[in-house]
């Protein structure tokens, strides 16, 4: 009996010793919402990759027939074509993301504001090719009366209605956040607790890695000519989202002008407040994705006293001074999480 005792003892300290060093890392990728995803899967016997692949596909389609303006067919094209201010039925994800929009569109006084898809089409940065010309400012005048979220009625029983049939949506700046959550539950449904998703630079980090060790995401380096996989920040997550928003990747120069795809609602114009990068740590990546378009748009001020107002929000900005060079400001929530994780 103690023999029996001391062979059990020994198998257990041998797990908890090299248990981290017995678990596998798969690698799921593929491609959706017009970018990529990649997931790392962290356990000991997970052998059912090709089923999740399947079940993970199977719900990023859902995604895209919801949120995707690309689509003619989609839920948010069908809603945006609907000139009337009857009840318009949508599906879960679609009110699911619709709740947490105007959340972000209250917390942030609408900085960020889901209705602005008139604006997006005016500059040039949606479905519809570029013609390559600034908008005129009676243009912008015009759509602006058909922008403000609170134009839309969100009822829990699973119906918008409309209090302005010209009203539309884009909500770009936070589906790819929603994807990543959604995808993050899949994976947990299948009992695995250590992973890592990712879609088109948003992330969600569950437990830890193969190591044993935190989830370290790299932040890009916030420049128009960096490469894709060029770090300019590292950060450590555990239970995390992730979400950055940019406006090096997607704008266009018109007479030695740079005009940027994040639009103020408020005022119908690319910003100019000199913010190149925001970055937000927040409970899910849905959350995360809407608040960093929405400091982008506030400025990093208003946006630092935004995220140190939220409880659990970390925020991280970069800006761009007039001398080129970049200066980084950090939320109270971003300094001592990151410095508490970085010494685990």
């Amino acid at each position: 009996m103690k023999y029996a005792l001391k062979i059990v003892v020994a198998v257990f300290l041998f797990f908890m010793f090299t248990g981290c060093n017995l678990k596998k890392e798969t690698l799921i990728t593929g491609k959706t919402m017009g970018t990529t995803y990649h997931i790392k899967v962290v356990s000991f016997f997970y052998k059912d990759t090709e089923r999740l692949k399947g079940k993970i596909e199977n719900r990023l389609k859902d995604i895209n027939k919801s949120m995707s303006t690309f689509s003619k067919e989609s839920e948010i094209t069908r809603f945006n074509t609907f000139d009337s201010e009857e009840k318009f039925a949508v599906s879960a994800d679609f009110l699911e993301v619709m709740n947490t929009a105007r959340k972000i569109y209250e917390l942030s006084g609408g900085a960020w504001d889901g209705t602005v898809y008139p604006l997006v089409e005016l500059w040039g940065f949606g479905p519809k090719e570029r013609n390559g010309g600034i908008p005129d400012k009676k243009d912008i005048e015009k759509v602006l009366i058909n922008v403000g979220f609170d134009k839309i009625k969100i009822s829990e029983s699973g119906y918008l209605v409309k209090r302005n049939p010209s009203v539309s949506l884009d909500l770009a700046s936070i589906a790819k956040g929603y994807g990543v959550d959604v995808i993050a539950d899949v994976i947990r449904k299948e009992g695995i607790g250590d992973f890592l998703v990712e879609i088109g630079g948003e992330v969600y980090a569950s437990g830890l890695r193969k190591d044993g060790g935190h989830w370290r995401i790299g932040i890009n380096r916030p420049d128009k000519d960096a490469l894709f996989d060029e770090v300019h920040k590292t950060v450590m997550l555990k239970n995390k989202g992730l979400a950055t928003s940019g406006d090096y990747r997607n704008y266009f120069e018109k007479e030695k002008a740079v005009y940027t795809h994040i639009l103020d609602p408020k005022t119908g114009y690319p910003v100019t407040n000199g913010v190149v990068s925001v970055s937000v740590i927040a409970d899910n990546c849905t959350f995360a994705d809407g608040l960093a378009t929405a400091i982008m748009v506030m400025g990093h001020k208003k946006g630092l006293e935004l995220a140190d107002k939220i409880p659990g929000i970390e925020c991280f900005i970069v800006i761009r001074e007039k001398d080129g060079k970049f200066a980084e400001y950090s939320s109270k929530g971003f300094v001592n999480n990151q410095k508490n994780l970085f010494e685990q």
